[in-house]
C-alpha cells in the first residue's frame, strides 16, 4: 500500500494533470505528530483516508481532486509508516525481529515495482481503484490479529498481555522471562507517565532518538526518492529506448535486493548490513558521478558517450541494489527496536516527522538539481552516503540477537 502510494502518480501518466500532486502525499505525511494510543486502532483509522483518497484520485475531475486525495493519502501512509515498524518489532521473538521487521520494507518495494509494472498497462483511474483495496481488506484484517503486548502491558492489562503473547509465541511456550522482562521495562517506564522535552535530553532519551532519527533523515538524503520518482526520465535522459521497462526492471531488482536483506539481517546483522550498504552507496554514487562530468565534455553521438551512459546505469542499479541490502529496511526497523517505551509515541512521531520533511525536500529538489547538474546532484547525494557511512560506525549499535528491553537498557 505505501509502494503503491508514493509510486502512482510518477509511475504512470495522467494526461491533462499535474503529476506534482506527488508532493501533496509528503506534505500531508509531516501532519503525523502523535501515534494514537492503540496501535490496531491506529492503523484502522490510518486506512479510512487512505480508501477515500484512492477514490478521490480514481474518480477526479479536475486536478484538485488528486491534490485532495494525494493530501489523504499521506495523512494514512504517515501513520503507517511508523505504526507498522513499531508493531512488527513489539510482537517479534528477538531471533526473528530483524526478518519480520524487514518485511515491511519488502512490502514497500513490492508496492514499487506493482506500480511501475501495472502503470504501463492499467488506466491511471483503475490502478488507483486497486489501490484502495490493499485498505479495504487491511479493516476487517486488524481484527483478527493481537495486540501488541507491550502496548497492553503499558496500559496495565497484564492479563491481556499475557494473553496476547501466548497467542503470538504458541500455546506451547513458556512466555514467563518474556513476560517479566517486559513488566519491568514496563514499571520502570511507569515511574513517570510523562516526559517533558527537557527530559529528552537525558543520555537514555537523547542517544536513541539520534540514532534514529538520524538514520531516517540520512536514508532520505541519499537521493533515493528521488531516483525512483524520477527514474525513468534519468534512464530516458541516458539514451534508453524503453524507459518504463528499465524503471519496471529497477523495481523488480529492488525486491530481490530487500529479499535478499530479510533472509540476512538476523543472521549478519543490522551494524554489518548498514556499513556494506552505505559503502556500496557512496561508491555508486561517485560513480554516476563522475560520469556524468565527464560526459559534458564528450560529443553524444560517440561511442565513448554511450559506453559511459551504460557505465552510469549499472551503477545506479548497483546503487539501488546497496540502498536496498541496508538503508532501505534497518532504519525503520532500529527506529522500532531502539526508542524506550516511555517515549516511544513522541520520540517516534518526531522520527517520523524528520523523515517525511526529508523526503519532501528531496521530492521537490531532485529534479531541480538533476536539470541543474547531473554530476553535481549525484555529487552531493555521495556526500551524505559517506557521512552516513561515518555515521554508522561510530555511533549505530548492533541490536541483532538482544530483546527491546535489552536495547533500550544499553542507553541508560
Amino acid at each position: 500500500m505505501c509502494g503503491l502510494s508514493n509510486l502512482y502518480i510518477s509511475s504512470v501518466s495522467c494526461p491533462n494533470y499535474d503529476n506534482n500532486s506527488v508532493v501533496s502525499s509528503n506534505k500531508a505525511q509531516l501532519f503525523n505528530l502523535m501515534v494514537l494510543p492503540n496501535i490496531l486502532q491506529s492503523l484502522m483509522i490510518a486506512a479510512i483516508p487512505n480508501i477515500i483518497g484512492w477514490l478521490a484520485i480514481s474518480f477526479a475531475k479536475d486536478s484538485s481532486f488528486l491534490y485532495m486525495g494525494r493530501l489523504l493519502e499521506g495523512f494514512g501512509v504517515g501513520i503507517i509508516s511508523y505504526t507498522v515498524p513499531v508493531y512488527i518489532a513489539e510482537i517479534s521473538p528477538q531471533n526473528m525481529r530483524g526478518a519480520l521487521g524487514s518485511v515491511n520494507q519488502l512490502s514497500v518495494t513490492i508496492g514499487i515495482f506493482l506500480a511501475y509494472l501495472l502503470g504501463m498497462f492499467i488506466p491511471w483511474r483503475l490502478l488507483a481503484v486497486m489501490g484502495a483495496l490493499p485498505c479495504t481488506v487491511l479493516i476487517p484484517g486488524l481484527f483478527f490479529i493481537p495486540e501488541s503486548p507491550r502496548w497492553l502491558a503499558k496500559m496495565n492489562l497484564m492479563e491481556d498481555c499475557e494473553t496476547s503473547l501466548q497467542v503470538l509465541r504458541g500455546f506451547e511456550t513458556d512466555i514467563t522471562a518474556e513476560v517479566n522482562d517486559i513488566k519491568r521495562a514496563v514499571t520502570s517506564a511507569s515511574k513517570r507517565t510523562t516526559i517533558s522535552f527537557q527530559e529528552l535530553n537525558q543520555k537514555k532519551y537523547r542517544t536513541p532518538l539520534i540514532l534514529g532519527i538520524g538514520l531516517l533523515v540520512l536514508q532520505n538524503l541519499s537521493g533515493i526518492n528521488g531516483i525512483l520518482f524520477y527514474a525513468s526520465n534519468i534512464f530516458k535522459a541516458a539514451g534508453v529506448t524503453n524507459s518504463d521497462l528499465a524503471t519496471c526492471s529497477l523495481g523488480a531488482i529492488q525486491v530481490l535486493a530487500t529479499g535478499v536483506t530479510t533472509w540476512l539481517l538476523d543472521r549478519a546483522g543490522r551494524r554489518i548490513l548498514l556499513i556494506i550498504s552505505t559503502s556500496g552507496m557512496t561508491l555508486c554514487l561517485l560513480a554516476v558521478s563522475v560520469v556524468s562530468f565527464l560526459k559534458d565534455n564528450i560529443s553524444h553521438d560517440s561511442n565513448t558517450y554511450y559506453l559511459l551512459s551504460m557505465i552510469s546505469l549499472v551503477a545506479l542499479v548497483a546503487f539501488v541494489i546497496a540502498f536496498s541490502l541496508g538503508m532501505g529496511a534497518i532504519p525503520w526497523l532500529m527506529m522500532s527496536e531502539i526508542l524506550p517505551v516511555s517515549i516511544k509515541s513522541l520520540g517516534g512521531s518526531f522520527a517520523t516527522l524528520a523523515a517525511w520533511l526529508t523526503s519532501f525536500a528531496i521530492t521537490m529538489t531532485a529534479n531541480l538539481m538533476l536539470t541543474w547538474s547531473v554530476g553535481g546532484t549525484f555529487l552531493s547525494y555521495m556526500i551524505v552516503s559517506a557521512f552516513t557511512l561515518v555515521f554508522v560506525v561510530l555511533w549505530v549499535p548492533e541490536t541483532k540477537g538482544r530483546t527491546l528491553e535489552e536495547i533500550q537498557w544499553s542507553f541508560r
